[in-house]
C-alpha cells in the first residue's frame, strides 16, 4: 500500500476507552494476512446486519484506532481501513471499505468511506481505481465491488 512521509497524529485516548480500539486493530493484523479475495468475503459476512455509520462516527473510530496503533498510524494503510470498519461495527455501525490502485506512478491504497466520500484521508483519492470494496450492508453489491477471481493455479 502507499507509503505517507509522516506518521498520521491523534490525540491519546484515556485508558478506559482503550480496549475497543486496541482489539480491533489486533483482529486487523490478523485479517490482513488473509488473501485480498478471502478477506473481501469475510468483511462482507461481518457486514451483514450493520447500518450505514455517519462520517464523524467513523472519523472518530479511525481517529481512536490511530491513536493506539504506530502501525495504523503509519505504514499500515490496509490494517487502519480494516481496523476502523471492525471498530465501527463493534458499534453496529459499518463503514465503507475500499482498496485500489493508481498507475501513474503505481500505488495501492486501503481506505474508508461514509457517506459516500473517504474519511481523513490525505491527498486525492479520485486517481485511485477500486478494485475491491464491502460498502452495503444489504448485501447488495455493484460491479466494481466483486473481487478479482484467482487465476486456476492459485489457492485463496
Amino acid at each position: 500500500m502507499t507509503t505517507p512521509a509522516v506518521a498520521e497524529q491523534a490525540p491519546r485516548l484515556p485508558w478506559y476507552r482503550q480496549l475497543a480500539p486496541r482489539c480491533a486493530a489486533g483482529a486487523a493484523r490478523l485479517l490482513v494476512r488473509l488473501p485480498p479475495a478471502r478477506l473481501h468475503r469475510v468483511l462482507g459476512v461481518v457486514s451483514k446486519g450493520s447500518r450505514p455509520a455517519g462520517h464523524a462516527e467513523v472519523a472518530r473510530a479511525r481517529r481512536s484506532v490511530v491513536s493506539v496503533s504506530t502501525r495504523c498510524a503509519g505504514l499500515g494503510c490496509l490494517q487502519r481501513s480494516v481496523a476502523t470498519v471492525l471498530l465501527c461495527r463493534a458499534h453496529g455501525r459499518w463503514a465503507d471499505w475500499c482498496t485500489g490502485f493508481r498507475t501513474e506512478p503505481f500505488g495501492a491504497h486501503a481506505w474508508v468511506e461514509a457517506e459516500g466520500r473517504p474519511v481523513d484521508e490525505p491527498g486525492e483519492l479520485s486517481v485511485f481505481r477500486t478494485v475491491l470494496a464491502v460498502r452495503r450492508p444489504d448485501g447488495r453489491r455493484s460491479t466494481s465491488d466483486r473481487p478479482l477471481r484467482p487465476s486456476r493455479g492459485s489457492r485463496s
